[in-house]
């Protein structure tokens, strides 16, 4: 099993409707918290006294390499990536903006996060990548969505066979859709009727476990209400 206590996990997107709940299920686990997000008020109200704080838009292709260099200042055990954003509407109004949007966000920020972390975590650290249930089951409405959520799921995958080799664990997990907030804040569209999610502490408890336990992957059907 995996100790936590002590150890140095930062949380990217850490005032969301997910990223909160991990940070705080990190720390009653033992951990040192290192937060990220845009907003430092926000980061401030995850309700962590005295975490480290990141600000910055992974948008900014500088940005990834620099958080990550930034956190490992103090030492750098594992990264959990929570940030994402979300739309809807059908393929003919998905335009190229949207799509470039979806991906900065969702595929190319964690992407680069990942490559960061890999060149700079040592033997038995971690990278948490969290994807969604659309990854496995695209869906109408969602195709860009689903696409970028896919993408990042691959990638991930990919970066787990070969970080092996340094024993640093990658692991890619994909939540049913769990009441974050998200489907209320898209970026465009309006959201479908979507059946009552999972509440995101019980998220967060399961990656945590994963985290605990050595896991290195948590498709849908790994969670439970």
């Amino acid at each position: 099993m995996t100790d936590l206590n002590n150890r140095r996990v930062l949380v990217v997107g850490a005032s969301g409707g997910l990223g909160a709940p991990l940070a705080r299920a990190l720390a009653a686990a033992g951990a040192t918290v290192v937060l990220h997000g845009r907003d430092p008020d926000r980061l401030a109200a995850v309700g962590l006294d005295g975490a480290e704080i990141h600000t910055g838009d992974l948008r900014d292709p500088a940005v990834p390499a620099a958080l990550i260099a930034a956190a490992a200042e103090g030492g750098l055990d594992g990264v959990v990536i929570a940030s994402g954003v979300v739309a809807f509407g059908p393929v003919a109004d998905v335009t190229d903006d949207l799509v470039e949007e979806l991906m900065a966000v969702n595929f190319t920020g964690p992407r680069q996060l990942i490559r960061a972390a890999l060149g700079t975590l040592d033997a038995g650290g971690f990278v948490v990548s969290i994807s969604a249930i659309v990854a496995e089951m695209p869906t109408a409405g969602m195709s860009a969505y689903s696409a970028s959520k896919a993408a990042l799921s691959a990638f991930t995958v990919s970066a787990r066979i070969e970080a092996r080799r340094r024993r640093i664990r990658v692991i890619d997990a994909r939540p049913p859709h769990t009441e974050t907030g998200l489907a209320g804040r898209p970026i465009a569209g309006v959201a479908p009727h979507l059946a009552e999610g999972l509440a995101p502490e019980t998220v967060a408890a399961r990656i945590v476990r994963a985290v605990l336990d050595d896991e290195t992957e948590l498709p849908s059907a790994a969670f439970t209400s």
